[in-house]
């Protein structure tokens, strides 16, 4: 079966809702809710594509857009790769130039059927949040973690891996179940990592794959939500089959943890990210202003470590930041 390659377009508004397209009775699937997009021509890339598109679709010019993510889907009629971006800036009055009908939506409250079968696992992936931190209470000691904790989460933090790999099995419960506590009383979600005691992994909304666990897997965790550690193409791909929500990928820079080691870089990030079929994180070495750069490289967001902490430089309003 031929592969179609399609670029896609994610227009977000102000508020953070993003917009949808009605498919015309004159094509296939016709009533189904769409991203508007279409078929890569001989000769484009796939940013002119996407301009293309839009400017035919609805009427508008296109001034900022992010790679993000791919999806893959094969339908009866065609297998079709769609990459997916970002668009926060254009010119022109959205019109319904080819859709019958237009409409903004809120992620994680989606009313609109049907919706496009390859545009459906996008749905999910635009409810996660723009920061992954992860926890570093044993660096810190508790007590500073915990307050700092409490100033993230007051300020939007709303995803948090707990990882403390020096923390004495005895400690987890305890501890977990206290940085949990003030996690859900602000809306946060926590996952725990695959290298605490299994007792603990039932308490948090979902697990963490360490990449030695994510490619022992067979299927996806019984969890409501997956993440992984990928350092490579092959663990992209094995998070991908296994059904995670989404990636970490890295190291992206060098890291103190890892003295006179190169991390991947950036060209590396954007083209293992390009090729992984779920929301990647950027991770190693970075700090919260490094968004824009990331993003402009495909990542979701950032996943951070020790720069979670600290207040200054912490991603601010993460509620607001489109995912």
């Amino acid at each position: 079966m031929n592969t179609v390659a399609v670029a896609a377009g994610i227009l977000f508004d102000p508020q953070g809702r993003v917009l949808l397209g009605q498919r015309p009775a004159a094509k296939v699937y016709a009533g189904y809710w769409e991203f508007p997009g279409g078929k890569v021509e001989s000769g484009e890339s796939l940013r002119q594509a996407l301009d293309r598109e839009l400017k035919e679709e609805l009427g508008i010019d296109v001034t900022h857009a992010d790679p993000w993510m791919t999806q893959q889907f094969d339908y009866p009629h065609a297998r079709v790769r769609i990459r997916f971006f970002r668009v926060t800036a254009w010119q022109g009055e959205l019109t319904a130039l080819e859709h019958s009908a237009l409409a903004w939506q809120h992620p994680g409250a989606f009313d609109l059927t049907p919706m496009l079968p390859a545009n459906t696992p996008m749905l999910a992936a635009l409810t996660l949040p723009a920061e992954y931190a992860i926890s570093q209470s044993q660096a810190l000691g508790e007590a500073v973690f915990l307050a700092a904790l409490e100033q993230r989460l007051q300020g939007g933090l709303r995803l948090l891996q707990l990882r403390e790999p020096l923390l004495a099995h005895s400690d987890w419960p305890g501890w977990a179940a206290r940085v949990i506590e003030r996690c859900h009383a602000a809306g946060a979600q926590v996952l725990v990592n695959s290298g605490a005691p299994a007792a603990v992994h039932a308490m948090a909304d979902g697990l963490h794959l360490r990449s030695v666990d994510l490619m022992r897997c067979r299927e996806r965790p019984a969890a409501r939500i997956v993440g992984a550690s990928c350092h490579d193409a092959a663990e992209l791909a094995q998070a991908a089959r296994i059904g995670a929500d989404f990636a970490l990928l890295g190291p992206v820079l060098a890291t103190p943890s890892h003295p006179g080691q190169n991390g991947i870089g950036w060209p590396e990030f954007e083209h293992l990210a390009d090729q992984a079929l779920l929301p990647v994180y950027a991770i190693g070495g970075l700090r919260s202003d490094d968004l824009p750069v990331a993003r402009t490289h495909g990542a979701h967001g950032l996943a951070l470590l020790s720069a979670a902490w600290r207040m200054r430089q912490a991603i601010s309003g993460a509620r607001s930041v489109p995912a």
